[in-house]
């Protein structure tokens, strides 16, 4: 907290500073037992009629009341990596998009409006990096009508987080009853360690999605549109645990895609009956080999925020998260018009 030189905090923010990373303490609300004081850090997307909102790295919103202010500062805009590979917001949210490509878009300015007939809210959302180029109320009325004219309902994928995210656009959508239906994470790791894991393993790799892969899967009923997106991107490798007896569904899959120096990994499962046996690992350091092949480095991959599972592995493998990503649906009514 900032201390002055007679050793009182202040407050050394103001409304003139809404867009940049906080750091504020302010009194504690009636019922938080034994805390006198409460810290908040996260972006300063409101300061008004003496409310400030506050957007923290999860993308939860805080409200506070001007009045319960003690101490505020601005801090760097993102807190220094104590492990990964270092990489901008944008440069993972490009290489993310071209690993799960949908089967048709459009250019709004700096968005992306994308659709692939439903299969899954990436494929199905608009990806906003940078201005639409017209006012945000305009730009949200084409990327509504535009979904309208395929059916679908209309999503904006944002982020939070990281230097460069979209704490004051979630806000904004916010204002606007926009919805936020899903919140996950992006990890990302270093590439060589999680490979060394891979010897002696029977994953088989392939550059399709077989049937045999396809019956693993959580998404049944793959249509011919989602099996596009599943085969989308630079260099896509899936890979294959063959299930026990011969013929009987795999004991688990991945999927890889290889882009420059990163390795996307996605679609990780596991036959339940067979986890914690190191399934899951070894199909990703099969995988892992295969992209350090191909001249990759570094490793991302998604997990949802409620996966504890996940997480605690991906935790172990050497992944940590880099930001949080949502995405926002628009509110039902005017302005769906199809």
């Amino acid at each position: 907290m900032e201390i002055s030189a007679t050793g009182r905090l202040v407050v050394r923010i103001t409304a003139a500073d809404v867009g940049k990373r906080v750091s504020v303490r302010r009194v504690a609300e009636a019922g938080i037992a034994g805390e006198k004081f409460t810290d908040t850090v996260g972006v300063l997307t409101s300061w008004d009629n003496g409310v400030l909102l506050i957007t923290r790295r999860d993308g939860e919103t805080v409200r506070i009341p001007e009045s319960s202010l003690v101490a505020g500062k601005v801090v760097p805009s993102a807190p220094a990596r104590r492990r990964g590979p270092a990489a901008s917001y944008e440069e993972l949210a490009r290489i993310a998009s071209r690993a799960w490509r949908p089967v048709e878009s459009e250019r709004l300015g700096g968005w992306e409006l994308r659709a692939a007939a439903g299969f899954t809210r990436r494929a199905n959302s608009v990806l906003p990096l940078g201005d639409p180029g017209i006012p945000l109320d305009e730009a949200l009325t084409v990327v509504r009508r535009w979904y309208g004219d395929r059916g679908l309902p209309a999503y904006v994928q944002t982020a939070t987080g990281a230097e460069g995210t979209q704490e004051l656009l979630c806000a904004e959508l916010e204002r606007r009853e926009w919805t936020r239906e899903v919140t996950a994470e992006l990890w990302t790791g270093a590439l060589a360690p999680l490979a060394d894991r891979a010897e002696g393993s029977r994953v088989v790799l392939s550059r399709e999605a077989d049937e045999a892969w396809l019956a693993r899967y959580q998404r049944k009923g793959v249509s011919e549109v989602a099996l596009k997106v599943l085969g989308s991107g630079p260099s896509v490798w899936f890979a294959t645990v063959p299930g026990s007896p011969e013929g009987a569904a795999p004991a688990a899959i991945g999927r890889c895609v290889v882009d420059g120096r990163w390795a996307g990994f996605a679609a990780v499962e596991v036959d339940p009956a067979l986890r914690r046996r190191g399934l899951a690992s070894a199909v990703m350091a099969a995988l892992a080999q295969r992209a350090l092949d191909e001249g990759a480095s570094a490793a991302w991959l998604q997990v949802e925020t409620d996966n504890a599972g996940a997480r605690a592995m991906y935790a172990r493998m050497g992944f940590a998260a880099h930001h949080a990503y949502h995405h926002y649906r628009a509110p039902e009514g005017a302005g769906n018009e199809r």
